[in-house]
């Protein structure tokens, strides 16, 4: 029994020691992150910090010489023979000491540019990555669980991970010399002032790890907390927060979690201290016991006064350094944590491939796009958002799709932008493969005004113009893309026209209706100069006088581009070329506004339904569009809308 025992015990620690080698495996990848933003600084610092690491030696050494010289001296008058043997030793100390300080004033400050430099360099790396990553992870809760753990800590963790790094090299300076100070004392001396600090390693090991662990743990905890804190002071939910008396219950719930959090914490911060303590006790028991004996050997005339200064200094911060040295390992220990979720999401790797020799894309269309029996599910789910989807878009024409809300209309879009691939089947462009194109190559190519589009706190000419950052801004475009999106009358007339600040986040900023945003948002689509046009609910937020004048130039809009409308507003299909008609995650009518009114079908039971109720659209449970509780999209808060 015994045995198995210490078999298991031997496995664990066989465990744990192989976690910490592959926690530390993050650190060389890091170092060359750290050199790669800052590689100046970062010499300037290595060299500096070695030498505040033998600065410390040699205050302790220089004690020994001002004790043994005062001992000399002490007595033999002020002649200069019997000053000077104090005086040299002492100037030196004072030499020491000035230098100490001065490099320290000097590494802080190189260590805070470089702290800024690196901090910046992966906050870069982060975005760049989030930008990058394919639409696929923001369907996915993990995702955001990695993301928190690689981000939530990005401010902080590169400041303590050098400083820690920092720590490591000079406290190992500084203990490595001393313990050359030590060695004439006993071989075993330096031995015992590393075994001395053995527990304190254990407690921040396991700490850390436990620390750690918590961390990841409450990951998913710490992002609610966060959602509630969202709502709860956000403009965009302060309406409903107050509407519906929300404000207690989140307050609450809030509340609940913090103190869970809060509770877990301060438990393992108990734990911690207990131990550290228990430690501490058992360093100072060791020091008092290897000083008796130091002293024992004074009173015996081995040793003279310098000696016990030199002796007590040396294992008195030598026994400082060591738990210093253990407390920069468990920081880049627990450090190592951080880098491997970070790592790990600047890992995430594209799920769309793409082509090493992509075919070019064609920059004005001669036959059109096409779903070809198109499957696609999105991650996690067995629904089928789109199965044997089967559409055609001819070139220079505008299509239409309405249907009822989760009919997959807004799910073709994503697919035609290419977020996502389809399962089964293709989708075409002049019967070329959107896999054989390169991405962003291909989204070049179009002009989208989304479902849910994104209000930028940003100028009203700087909203538009994002619709095509790869071109210089174009003030005379951006009002013409004004114009056609019906905001250049309400634009004009701020305060600073174009250039007024919009949305109430920063000073001087406008707010917007929702109607007059969506017009912001139609006119940066129509800025980008592109052969495809797809507008998913134009009109959604419009009043019927700014609808009636949009549709009354419809045709102007999309000019001889190819184009696709989606809608749930029969006033605004009528305008297409074609129009198709979704349910159940594919088309069951196609034709003209007067074609289907022809066949009698679901369509035409819907337009009746709107003549003679003035509706705008019907949903699939016969709902009245129009007087549905549609929210418009307001600071970026996502609406109700189908995929």
């Amino acid at each position: 029994m015994a045995a198995t025992d210490d078999d298991t015990a031997a496995e664990g620690l066989a465990s744990r020691l192989d976690e910490v080698w592959g926690m530390l495996a993050y650190l060389p990848p890091a170092l060359r992150l750290v050199w790669t933003a800052a590689s100046a600084w970062t010499g300037a610092w290595i060299v500096l910090l070695v030498l505040q690491g033998l600065l410390p030696t040699a205050s302790v050494y220089l004690t020994k010489w001002v004790l043994d010289a005062a001992e000399v001296a002490v007595g033999g008058g002020l002649a200069w023979d019997n000053v000077r043997i104090l005086l040299v030793p002492a100037g030196l100390m004072a030499a020491v000491i000035v230098a100490q300080r001065s490099l320290g004033s000097v590494t802080s400050w190189i260590q805070t540019a470089q702290g800024e430099l690196v901090q910046d360099h992966i906050q870069s790396l982060v975005h760049r990555k989030a930008t990058d990553v394919d639409m696929v992870y923001y369907e996915s809760p993990a995702y955001y669980d990695l993301l928190e753990e690689a981000t939530g800590n990005a401010s902080s963790k590169p400041i303590e991970l050098l400083n820690s790094a920092g720590g490591l090299l000079q406290n190992g300076t500084t203990v490595l010399s001393i313990a050359g100070l030590l060695v004439p004392y006993g071989w075993w001396v330096p031995l015992v002032l590393i075994l001395s600090t053995l527990p304190a390693l254990w407690v921040v090991v396991r700490y850390k790890r436990e620390h750690h662990d918590w961390w990841s743990q409450t990951t998913p905890q710490r992002r609610r907390v966060n959602y509630y804190d969202l709502h709860l002071t956000r403009r965009w939910a302060a309406a409903e927060m107050r509407l519906f008396g929300l404000g207690d219950l989140f307050r609450e719930a809030y509340q609940s979690l913090r103190a869970q959090l809060r509770e877990e914490r301060i438990d393992l911060r108990r734990r911690r201290a207990v131990a550290t303590l228990l430690a501490s006790l058992s360093a100072l028991a060791i020091t008092a016991a290897v000083m008796g004996w130091m002293v024992w050997r004074a009173l015996l005339g081995a040793a003279t006064l310098g000696d016990l200064g030199l002796f007590y200094r040396s294992f008195n911060r030598g026994q400082g350094l060591m738990q210093n040295l253990l407390g920069s390992v468990g920081t880049i220990y627990s450090s190592s944590y951080f880098l491997e979720h970070l790592f790990r999401f600047l890992d995430a790797e594209s799920t769309l491939p793409v082509p090493e020799d992509p075919a070019p894309v064609p920059r004005s269309l001669s036959d059109g796009i096409r779903f070809e029996d198109v499957t696609f599910h999105y991650p996690g789910s067995q629904e089928a958002a789109l199965e044997t989807f089967r559409l055609s878009v001819p070139a220079g024409k505008t299509v239409a799709l309405v249907g009822p809300n989760g009919a997959g209309k807004s799910t073709l879009i994503k697919l035609l932008c290419r977020f996502f691939d389809p399962d089964a089947g293709r989708i075409t462009i002049d019967g070329v493969d959107l896999r054989r194109f390169d991405p962003d190559a291909l989204r070049r190519q179009f002009a989208v005004l989304f479902q849910r589009p994104v209000q930028y706190q940003a100028t009203a000419a700087e909203n538009i113009a994002y619709g095509d950052v790869a071109q210089p801004e174009n003030r005379e475009a951006v009002a013409a893309a004004a114009r056609k999106g019906l905001a250049d009358t309400f634009l004009e007339a701020l305060p600073d026209g174009y250039d007024t600040q919009l949305g109430r986040w920063f000073d001087g900023g406008r707010e917007l209706s929702g109607g007059q945003w969506q017009r912001v948002c139609l006119a940066r689509a129509f800025y980008r100069d592109a052969p495809i046009v797809v507008l998913d609910e134009p009109t959604s937020t419009m009043d019927s006088w700014a609808e009636n004048r949009w549709l009354e130039q419809f045709g102007e809009l999309v000019e001889d581009r190819t184009g696709i409308v989606v809608t749930h507003r029969f006033t605004t299909a009528m305008h297409a070329d074609v129009i198709h008609v979704m349910r159940d995650h594919a088309i069951i009518e196609s034709g003209s506004h007067e074609e289907l009114l022809d066949q009698d079908g679901y369509y035409a039971t819907s337009w009746r339904s709107q003549v003679e109720h003035g509706w705008r659209g019907l949903d699939e449970d016969g709902t009245d569009e129009q007087k549905r509780p549609d929210a418009p999209v307001r600071d970026g808060q996502p609406g109700t809308r189908d995929r």
